[in-house]
């Protein structure tokens, strides 16, 4: 599934109609007691993070989405049949967070007391304006310091309508957001024929896998062997998280700059498949884009050693991979990248790294910096800067995304650090990027992203050209 934000995702103009939690769902919620499982340390750094920014005067919103086409006419009252089925489908989507002085506390709704509530928005024959309206509606419902954080539309025409949906990123990750067409599209496809919700089994728990996963962090101590690896890692970082090691054209102290965002096709089926066979010895496509920075990074910026950490999904265990929630920790690496380093050499050092690391990224960070009492002020939104892989052609419904219309949707607006998201597809790598909106940066984003194309080529090319 394609990466990019609301205003490059194809909105055409249609009849707008919105559904948000009812206000009797929203009553219900009120009257809750706590649930006893906490939120995760990802989700309360994501809140915390939040709330520091937002008492500092800084409105930034950090919603995530996805947008993709039913065929037509399209039955209202069938899809929000279908949306209801979903929402209660995942649990973590009718839990929130709620304050009691500086401590927070968890709340969820039984699957019974959730219902929409639809709202025609009106007419929008201009596209411009109809994208302006949904950032606007998504940045004020899906916002990480209120409940409900949901929203669903669908821009209705006579041939279908397209859906968007966006969330607080405390719901949903990235991997998340890939499944959502086909379990709609199942939902609505069944609700339509009167079969009901379908032979779909329910979902594992977001809510319950939290408390596992902070359970297991809440058991460690800062003598733990996990800690001890962040502390000296963060100790050859400067006493700081890793950011993208090029000039972004920021001043030091300043305020939180605006970003800009970048996606385009990095390479095409042929060439993902040869890039990925010439990097399978050392680890695979990961291993090779990770290489490839620290070689690139080092061009642009001299580093002589690429440190950076490197996300992973959590869901370990496969009664996880249906859920819906933030199943994501990451593990640091340090690669030389000296003047002498060619691709191999990266590539060995990164595979070594990894198969070193990643087990880290099972600790929650949130949990490792608390212990290592690190005055990580959280003033931005991204706590480091990360450069992610993930092959997306096994995702359940993945080779109808084109046409579909299907996209994970991103909401640019503040930060600085640089964040790059590579998904494989069917029809090959595609790039998407979030960065300070300066000059300097979007010099360097694009000379690192050419550069990157040029590695990945080159070795796919080199490749087939030995195949032949």
């Amino acid at each position: 599934m394609r990466i990019t934000d609301i205003q490059r995702c194809e909105v055409r103009p249609g009849r707008l109609v919105e559904w948000t939690l009812s206000p009797a769902t929203v009553a219900a919620a009120t009257a809750l007691p706590d649930d006893s499982r906490p939120p995760a340390y990802i989700q309360e750094s994501h809140l915390r993070t939040a709330k520091c920014v937002r008492d500092e005067g800084l409105f930034v919103p950090t919603w995530l989405g996805t947008a993709f086409d039913l065929p037509g006419p399209v039955d209202l009252d069938v899809l929000q049949s279908a949306l209801r089925a979903w929402t209660v489908r995942h649990e973590t989507l009718r839990s929130g967070f709620r304050w009691s002085g500086d401590e927070l506390g968890r709340f969820t709704l039984d699957a019974a007391d959730v219902s929409l509530h639809r709202q025609e928005a009106g007419d929008f024959p201009d596209t411009d304006e109809l994208v302006r309206h949904l950032q606007d509606r998504f940045d004020t419902v899906a916002d990480a310091l209120r409940w409900p954080n949901l929203i669903y539309t669908a821009v209705v025409r006579d041939d279908g309508a397209s859906v968007y949906m966006a969330f607080d990123h405390s719901n949903v990750d990235a991997y998340s957001l890939t499944r959502i067409a086909a379990e709609v599209h199942e939902l609505y496809a069944a609700a339509l024929s009167g079969t009901g919700p379908g032979s779909r089994a329910p979902a594992a728990s977001y809510v319950d896998f939290c408390e596992i996963e902070r359970t297991g962090a809440d058991g460690i101590d800062a003598q733990h062997a996990i800690v001890g690896r962040w502390r000296e890692f963060i100790r050859r970082c400067d006493g700081v998280l890793p950011g993208f090691p090029v000039d972004l054209g920021l001043e030091p102290g300043g305020p939180l700059p605006r970003q800009r965002m970048l996606c385009e096709p990095l390479a095409d089926a042929q060439e993902a498949a040869a890039f990925e066979a010439y990097c399978r010895p050392y680890g695979g496509s990961l291993v090779g884009l990770l290489a490839a920075t620290g070689l690139i990074v080092h061009e642009l910026g001299g580093q002589p050693v690429y440190r950076t950490v490197v996300p992973f999904h959590t869901r370990v265990k496969s009664r996880w991979t249906d859920s819906v929630g933030w199943y994501v920790g990451g593990a640091p690496i340090e690669v030389p990248v000296g003047p002498a380093a060619g691709l191999p050499d990266a590539l060995r050092g990164v595979r070594a790294e990894l198969q070193a690391n990643r087990s880290l990224a099972r600790m929650p960070l949130a949990r490792v910096l608390r212990l290592l009492g690190a005055d990580f002020r959280p003033t931005s939104p991204d706590l480091y800067s990360i450069v992610s892989y993930v092959d997306t052609r096994g995702v359940p419904g993945a080779e109808r995304w084109t046409e579909q219309r299907a996209h994970a949707l991103l909401r640019v607006s503040y930060g600085d650090q640089v964040c790059v998201w590579v998904n494989r597809l069917h029809e090959g790598l595609w790039l998407a990027s979030r960065y300070p909106d300066t000059d300097v940066a979007a010099k360097n984003l694009r000379l690192y992203v050419e550069r990157l194309r040029d590695h990945i080529v080159s070795v796919a090319h080199d490749s087939l050209s030995a195949v032949c």
